[in-house]
Formats: C-alpha cells, sequence, structure tokens
C-alpha cells in the first residue's frame, strides 16, 4: 500500500466524519503541509470552504460564523507560525465560550527539533486555552485507523459545543508527498455507520427537587433582590429571566449582550440605565439590596461592578450551566450549577408569583426617571459618541444585529441603548475584552445574521483593517461604522488622564490615518459624516446597500470626556432632587 493511498483514506475518514457531526462551515489560510486536507475538504459537496489568507482574520471569521450560530466551526491551516497567529481568537473562544475546531498541518516527528524550516513545537500550543489537545498519528490505510480518526472526529465536535462551548485542538503530521488522490472513488463513503461512528449525547445540568426547593424558601425570605444578567446565549432564557422576575418581582439588570434589552419578551421589570444612576451614592443606598441572583458574563459596567462589591454582605447567588467560576469580584456566596433557563423555570413555580414591592417600583421609578433625563444627549448639535448610541436603538431595523467593539463603544451601548421591541442582538467580544480581529469576526457573524452592523472606533478598525479582505472576496454585506477621535478615547477615561505629560505618546496614540483609501482598495463604499442631517440620509441610503458600507463620524477626545462628565453629573444631581423630594 502506497503513501498517497493511506494519505487520501485517511484524511477522507476525518473530513466525512467531520461532515457527519453536523459541521458544515471551514476556513482555510493556504500553506503547504496543509494541502492534503485543505484539497479533500474542497471536494466535499456538504462543506462550506472559506479562504482568508490570513490566519489571525480567518481565526476570527470563523469565531465570528461560530459565535453567530451557536454551532462549531473548522479552522485549518500549515504549520509554524500559521497556527501561533490563531492564538487571540482561540483566546477569545475560550473565555467567550464558542465553539472551535483548531486543525493544524505540522512536520512529522522526525523533522521536529532538528532545523526544520516552518516548524515549531506545536503540542499543546494553545496551552490551557484549548479545551482539549490531540496530537493525531502519521497517516496509514487500516480499519482501526479509521475507527479512531472517526472517534477523534466526533469526540472533538461534541467537546467543543458542550457547556462551556469552547475550543478544541487537533494537530496533524503529514509527511511528503502532500497530494492526495482525489481520483479516488467513493471518496467519503464510510464503509461503516455511515450515519456517524458515535453518537454523543449531552445532558441539561439541572438541581434536584430538594435543592429547588430549598432555594426557593431562601428567596421567599427576601424582598429586596437583584438579577444581574451579563453575556448570555441560550434560546427561551429572556422569557424565562422575564417570568422570574415577575415571579420574585426582583428588577432585571441588562447588560448589552445579555439580549434581554430588546425583543418581544415584556420590559416592565428590565433596568437599563443602571450604569448611569448607580454612579450616584443616593441611589445606592436607596437601593441596596439583600440578594443578587447573577447570571451570564460579568457585566460590563464598571458601576455595576462597584455596586455589588459595595453590597458584599448580600447573598450573592451565581447561576451557570457552564460550571465556570465566574466570579472574578469574590462575592459569591453560592455556586449553582443549572442550566439557566432550567433554573429560571424551576424556582418561578416554586415561589409562585408575589405581590409588586416597594423595592421594584423604586428601581423601576428611578430607571424611567434617569431615561428621561438622559434624553438630553440629542440635544448635542456637535457629533457625538453618546447621542450615536441613543439614535442607534431607533435607527436600526427590526431584527437587526449590532456588533461592537471593545473599550468606548461597548461602553456607550451600555449608557445609551435602551429596551425596545426591535429584536436587535448585541455582540462583542468580551472573552478577553481585546480589540483585535473585530472587523472580521464581525464579518464571519455576517455570514450567518442580516442585517449586520459594526461600530467601532477608529485604533480598534485600524487593527484589523485586513479582515476587510473578506467582505471583498465573499462580497459580505456589512455596514461599518467608524468613530474616529484620533487615538483611544477610553484612556481619557482612566486615572493616566491625570498625567498629561507623556499622555499623548503613550495613551493617546493619534494616528492621523484616512480610512477612505483603505475601504476603496477592498471595493466598499465610504461617506465622512459632516452632520447629525448627513448622518441620517447616509444611514437610510445604506439600509438599501449590498457589500461593504462605512460611515466614518470624527469627534474631538476632549469633547466626548466632557460631554460624558457632565452628562453624568446633570442625571446624578436630578436622581438626588428625587430621592430626596
Amino acid at each position: 500500500m502506497n503513501h498517497q493511498e493511506a494519505l487520501t483514506s485517511y484524511i477522507a475518514a476525518f473530513v466525512a466524519e467531520l461532515v457527519q457531526t453536523g459541521i458544515t462551515d471551514v476556513v482555510v489560510s493556504p500553506g503547504s503541509r496543509s494541502t492534503p486536507m485543505a484539497m479533500v475538504m474542497a471536494e466535499h459537496p456538504d462543506l462550506n470552504v472559506h479562504i482568508n489568507v490570513d490566519e489571525r482574520s480567518a481565526a476570527f471569521f470563523a469565531l465570528g460564523m461560530a459565535k453567530a450560530s451557536g454551532h462549531p466551526v473548522a479552522l485549518l491551516c500549515t504549520s509554524g507560525t500559521a497556527a501561533a497567529n490563531y492564538y487571540p481568537a482561540v483566546v477569545e473562544a475560550y473565555y467567550s465560550r464558542v465553539p472551535l475546531i483548531v486543525l493544524t498541518a505540522d512536520r512529522p516527528h522526525e523533522l521536529r527539533d532538528v532545523g526544520a524550516p516552518q516548524a515549531i513545537d506545536q503540542i499543546h500550543l494553545y496551552g490551557k486555552h484549548a479545551k482539549w489537545f490531540v496530537e493525531m498519528p502519521i497517516p496509514e490505510k487500516s480499519d482501526e485507523m479509521e475507527r479512531y480518526v472517526r472517534s477523534v472526529c466526533a469526540r472533538a465536535a461534541a467537546t467543543a459545543q458542550a457547556a462551556p462551548a469552547g475550543p478544541v485542538h487537533l494537530n496533524f503530521p503529514f509527511r511528503e508527498p502532500l497530494v492526495p488522490n482525489l481520483e479516488k472513488e467513493d471518496l467519503f463513503t464510510l464503509k461503516s455507520r455511515e450515519a456517524g461512528y458515535v453518537a454523543i449525547e449531552q445532558g441539561v445540568p439541572t438541581l434536584h427537587t430538594t435543592q429547588i426547593e430549598k432555594i426557593g424558601e431562601q428567596l421567599k425570605r427576601h424582598q429586596n433582590g437583584i438579577i444581574v444578567c451579563g453575556s448570555l446565549e441560550e434560546d427561551g432564557f429572556a422569557d424565562a429571566v422575564v417570568a422570574l422576575s415577575n415571579h420574585l418581582q426582583f428588577p432585571i439588570i441588562a447588560d448589552p449582550l445579555s439580549q434581554l434589552r430588546s425583543g418581544k419578551h415584556d420590559g416592565t421589570n428590565i433596568i437599563d440605565t443602571y450604569d448611569t444612576f448607580l454612579r450616584n451614592e443616593d441611589a445606592k443606598k436607596a437601593l441596596k439590596p439583600e440578594v443578587i441572583i447573577r447570571f451570564g458574563a460579568m457585566p460590563i459596567s464598571k458601576a455595576l461592578t462597584i455596586f455589588m462589591k459595595e453590597n458584599q454582605d448580600a447573598e450573592q447567588w451565581i447561576i451557570d450551566g457552564g460550571a465556570g467560576w465566574r466570579d472574578p469580584s469574590l462575592l459569591s456566596t453560592s455556586m449553582i450549577y443549572c442550566n439557566e433557563k432550567s433554573f429560571c423555570d424551576a424556582i418561578s413555580s416554586h415561589v409562585g408569583v408575589r405581590p409588586v414591592s416597594d423595592y421594584l417600583n423604586k428601581w423601576r421609578e428611578v430607571n424611567a426617571f434617569t431615561k428621561e433625563n438622559l434624553m438630553k444627549i440629542r440635544e448635542t448639535s456637535e457629533l457625538s459618541e453618546g447621542r450615536l448610541f441613543h439614535l442607534l436603538s431607533d435607527m436600526l431595523p427590526e431584527g437587526a444585529t449590532l456588533f461592537v467593539g471593545n473599550s468606548m463603544p461597548i461602553r456607550d451601548v451600555d449608557s445609551f441603548f435602551h429596551f425596545n421591541e426591535k429584536s436587535i442582538k448585541i455582540m462583542a467580544n468580551r472573552g478577553a475584552n481585546g480589540i483585535d480581529g473585530t472587523i472580521s469576526t464581525a464579518l464571519g457573524a455576517s455570514t450567518v445574521l442580516q442585517p449586520l452592523y459594526l461600530v467601532v472606533g477608529d485604533l480598534t478598525f485600524f487593527h484589523d483593517l485586513n479582515g476587510l479582505m473578506a467582505a471583498k472576496l465573499y462580497n459580505l454585506n456589512i455596514k461599518i461604522i467608524v468613530i474616529n477621535n484620533n487615538g483611544g478615547g477610553i484612556f481619557s477615561f482612566l486615572p493616566q488622564s491625570n498625567h498629561p505629560k507623556n499622555f499623548e505618546k503613550l495613551f493617546g496614540t493619534p494616528l492621523d490615518l484616512k480610512f477612505e483609501h483603505a475601504i476603496h482598495m477592498y471595493n466598499g463604499t465610504y461617506d465622512l459624516i459632516t452632520d447629525w442631517n448627513h448622518f441620517t440620509s447616509s444611514f437610510v441610503q445604506n439600509l438599501e446597500n449590498d457589500g461593504l458600507s462605512v460611515m466614518e463620524i470624527t469627534t474631538n477626545r476632549d469633547t466626548n470626556l466632557k460631554e460624558h462628565r457632565d452628562l453624568w453629573n446633570f442625571v446624578s444631581q436630578e436622581i438626588s432632587r428625587l430621592l430626596k423630594g
């Protein structure tokens, strides 16, 4: 039996099983050592192969697809630093619980650590950021090897998707010659178990009835409680947590990534201006909780985090179906490993419906009052970051996806994007909170979700400009708003801004770039916004545009800082008058 036959059979069995597990998309970056896998993948009729020449961008593109769909996406690259360029996206996938199947080609064992070109140590390359790692064997043709390859493939797909979801890494050593036999008859015909080699059934973590009863009785003793919802993607959770809120009469503190700020669910108990009013000492005293129930990742708001820290004497329960440890402030009194929707349903059934409490009404009143006063941001005549996000909830079409960059944009969404019934999905890369790969992730998500809008700052946009190549290659529809304040606007809000000597050099980092030229290079349309009327007309016009559309809004960092602080101070004073009046 020759090498080519063994190589072909081994890889074809793996790829066929990959499709059997439900994988439909793979992102491939060109390379030599990955040749056999790439060529076989391109032959499979049920596998969508997306080419992205930059491995760093490719990995984030796959991350976006998996993040939007909730299903694993495969990644393939050659050996060497190509695999290392996956690292930032693998880290993000791990911490944001996104399923990826990372396939790296490698030199065979005899070419490792002997000075061979394009050979690095790829064993456990991603360390603890991969949920599972397997060093695959050298290809051979045998029934036993086919069973092994198929079993590993099934395990990889199941492991990537099992809660908490995340990346798995399979490393494939290939010997030359690297070209498979694509003329082989019945290339993807599996000799046994054609519907998949092994089915892996995964249950949902739930609590025993006695545990539910115990928790329910504890909650019945508390009137002043809040429900805090961070980033969480689970079908049916929104309705379930709203029902829990109605039963317990606890307000829901809804982070923008909780998917509770927009939708057809009841918004009566949704609190969405907490990032503003929890900066006020009078409000924090009036709204002091006895118990905090938290779902999902840590919320974005620093004001909310401080509020929870200041109430460390309150019982703080973290509900996590992924059995993680989402408690960076070390405040939890109970860590409850249960599917989030199941927990809400079970507790709601046990506690019954309580009458509306004065405590809940106080949260509602402060929230409504704050929302009304935040409308003042719309009076800003100059182009303003805060006003932009306040307008977006009105302007975005029904069912749109809003992908938001880190640093200031995600914080402005938290402050100014309020509850609506338009079912707008809000996304961001908040696993590691980096700015790298944001464009690529959004473009990956755009293959699943439409229409998709991306709002980023100029540094984030520059950081992943090459990600726009995917929009050009595949004519992807994405509408991008670039907020250009010529540098790192977030640093103006941080303590280092009080030390101006080297602030611009070290943190402000103005780039003075004209993005228009880059947009045209990728066949996109570009509009430099001059005023709010121009923004409105450009936004409406882009509703009908296909492909890449970019609107650039120029703002001033110092003005933005003053506007935010003046508004927070104004609202804070009004809240104090309300509570003391």
